[in-house]
């Protein structure tokens, strides 16, 4: 039995979807105006697994995400530039080509990441004629308001806005949410801009209101909804989300269908640097291509997300990574030395699935494999492996080819002489001095192995 942690209840409950054996699930995606840091890639992973986890359970899952390529600004008051107008005039490019570039950029990331591909990738500028359809019937049920720039959200025409944050309405002050300008309330959002000037901008749209373009908050109801009904399964996205951003899909997609809008909402927490969030003014906020730089393999980076919960803040530096990716080289070659029994292990895949399906405890999960590859007795090793791994998707059957460098292979040579002859000072200087070249030794019964750092 699936439990998911619900943010709209604050508790774990048990995952119904509503159609049997299927489940529709709409990712946040990125804003495609710059490289996705691994801050925000962990967003993906914890999506990922919870995707895998669902079709471990043999549900077939509908996964759609966004590409944000227009409309998101760079502040959640409805005001200051657009991020990829502001992105296409500082590098000389289209908005087309800003997004374009971004986005092949996030899909390496993906590949190496092992994140699967959602079934719909949906791009706002590609959606304009159901944003604009959207706003029409709000406008029809009287939830709009015309501004001189541009149609907003009537936030106290809808009763439960606010619930999913569990905002106190009365208690904010224009300032810490908004600023009012001609709004009606402090929580009032747009669904529609105007352009200042037509034509000044790349990307504006003719619309019944004048030119202009959708605000960010319009676009996930519009596409989540096209593609996935009026009513789906679950929303992800980051707990900065809850807030503001999903608050606002929740009040304009039920106002408009008079429906509930997703059953289950899942939020993961953020990645910190000196138990801050990563950004950079505080630090952390490294590229994956950036880590791979520095010798870390991506999957070191997945490792590394799956040892923490997804709901609480991981705390990030390279040193902990560092740590990770010893850990993950280990397992893997720990795994590459079984031999295929043709079994698989019922135990502990069953221990292993009752961490998974109590809120995706990928922790516990974790410890489950480990306490499995050391146990000795255990048989059917290779085969419950290759299923923990369905969900995991690390790779770790995987062989993988590593070309020692003459020098290292002369190195181990000399240890191994060193060990045999009861040499332990010497042995280990020789295992320093390959440590400070980029590799590592791992001393197993079948004599030292050696791996990249």
């Amino acid at each position: 039995m699936l439990r998911l942690y619900n943010t709209l209840t604050r508790k774990k409950e048990e995952f119904k979807p509503i159609k049997k054996g299927e489940v529709g699930m709409y990712v946040c995606g990125p804003t495609v105006y710059w490289y996705q840091h691994i801050g925000n890639l962990k967003a993906y992973i914890f999506a990922d697994i919870l995707r895998r986890t669902l079709e471990y359970n043999d549900y077939k899952v509908k996964q759609v995400i966004n590409v944000t390529d227009v409309g998101h600004l760079t502040s959640d008051s409805d005001k200051g530039e657009d991020k990829m107008e502001k992105a296409a005039a500082k590098e000389g490019k289209s908005a087309q080509e800003i997004a374009k570039f971004y986005f092949s950029s996030f899909l390496a990331d993906f590949k190496k990441l092992n994140i699967q591909e959602p079934s719909v990738w949906c791009k706002a500028t590609e959606h304009i004629k159901e944003q604009i359809a959207l706003i029409k019937k709000l406008e029809e049920k009287g939830f709009t308001y015309k501004t001189s720039d541009g149609i907003y959200f009537d936030t106290s025409k809808f009763k439960d806005y606010g619930k999913l944050a569990r905002l106190n309405i009365g208690g904010l002050k224009a300032g810490q949410r908004t600023e009012m300008r001609e709004k009606k309330n402090k929580t009032d959002f747009a669904l529609w801009k105007f352009s200042g000037k037509p034509g000044v901008r790349q990307q504006e749209w003719n619309s019944p209101w004048g030119v202009g373009f959708p605000g960010w908050h319009i676009e996930c109801s519009a596409m989540s909804m096209k593609y996935l009904g009026e009513t789906f399964d679950i929303h992800t996205g980051g707990v900065d989300h809850i807030s503001i951003h999903h608050t606002n899909e929740i009040a304009q997609s039920e106002s408009a269908t008079g429906k509930k809008f997703v059953n289950y909402w899942l939020h993961e927490n953020f990645l910190t640097f000196r138990r801050e969030k990563v950004s950079k003014s505080k630090g952390g906020l490294f590229l994956i291509s950036e880590l791979e730089e520095k010798g870390f393999e991506p999957l070191a980076y997945r490792y590394f997300i799956l040892t923490g919960s997804y709901r609480k803040p991981m705390d990030f530096s390279l040193e902990i990574l560092k740590n990770s990716q010893i850990s993950y080289r280990r397992l893997k070659n720990i795994i590459s030395e079984f031999k295929d029994d043709k079994k698989i292990n019922k135990e502990y895949l069953q221990e292993f699935e009752k961490e998974m399906d109590d809120d995706l405890n990928t922790p516990k999960a974790l410890q489950v494999l480990w306490k499995f590859v050391r146990d000795k007795n255990a048989d059917g090793k290779l085969g419950a492996i290759k299923k923990m791994d369905e969900i995991f998707g690390l790779d770790l059957l995987k062989k993988e080819k590593i070309k020692i460098p003459n020098e290292i292979n002369k190195l181990l040579t000399e240890r191994n002489s060193a060990r045999e002859e009861k040499d332990w000072k010497k042995a280990d200087e020789l295992r320093a001095k390959i440590k400070k070249l980029g590799y590592v030794i791992e001393d197993t019964e079948k004599g030292s192995v050696v791996n990249k750092k």
